[in-house]
């Protein structure tokens, strides 16, 4: 069976996802790309992962470096996502960032960020999947986050701070997740 890839794309249009900047820094200076398809994978160790076309050459640089930053973007950073997202010269020129420990840009206010270094690198259809051990994480921005559903950005309701937390709200803070799997 064939499956279409702009029908692939619609389907799993529906599936909400964050918006996350993904950037290194090498001699030819800092890079980046805009990222929906970043996921925390392990708390012990702590590990991510993130996919990137293997075609990319932001992609092969960040792989490259052997490290990178995932800046998590918030609901007021549209512009900065779409600015990441096409194929620029310097994208960094346009706004503030500072350096993680390991070098890679921290983007202004952003709604927290994780320090990585590369721990594997997996073949995965037209896309890696780059696995990054966490080496340092940042504070955390009493904000919203910016997600992407069917095409457009959109962005969480409010919800009151005296109900109780969604099961999956605990998920990655539960202490043994042998507990839920």
């Amino acid at each position: 069976m064939t499956v279409d890839s702009r029908r692939f794309r619609r389907v799993f249009g529906h599936f909400c996802t964050g918006v996350t900047v993904v950037t290194t820094a090498d001699d030819d200076g800092a890079a980046g790309f805009a990222c929906q398809s970043f996921a925390p994978l392990s708390l012990d160790p702590p590990l991510v992962l993130f996919c990137v076309r293997s075609s990319s050459a932001t992609g092969r640089r960040i792989q490259k470096a052997g490290f990178f930053a995932v800046n998590v973007l918030a609901h007021d950073q549209r512009e900065v996502s779409r600015l990441f997202g096409v194929s620029a010269a310097d994208r960094f020129a346009a706004l503030s960032w500072a350096p993680a420990p390991s070098g890679a840009p921290l983007l202004t206010g952003a709604l927290t960020w994780a320090d990585c270094r590369i721990d594997a690198v997996h073949p995965g259809g037209d896309h890696d999947i780059v696995v990054g051990e966490v080496t340092a994480l940042g504070a955390c921005r009493d904000a919203a986050p910016l997600l992407f559903h069917q095409g457009r950005y959109t962005a969480t309701v409010a919800v009151s701070p005296h109900e109780p937390p969604e099961v999956v709200d605990t998920l990655l803070a539960w202490p043994r997740h042998n507990d839920w799997i």
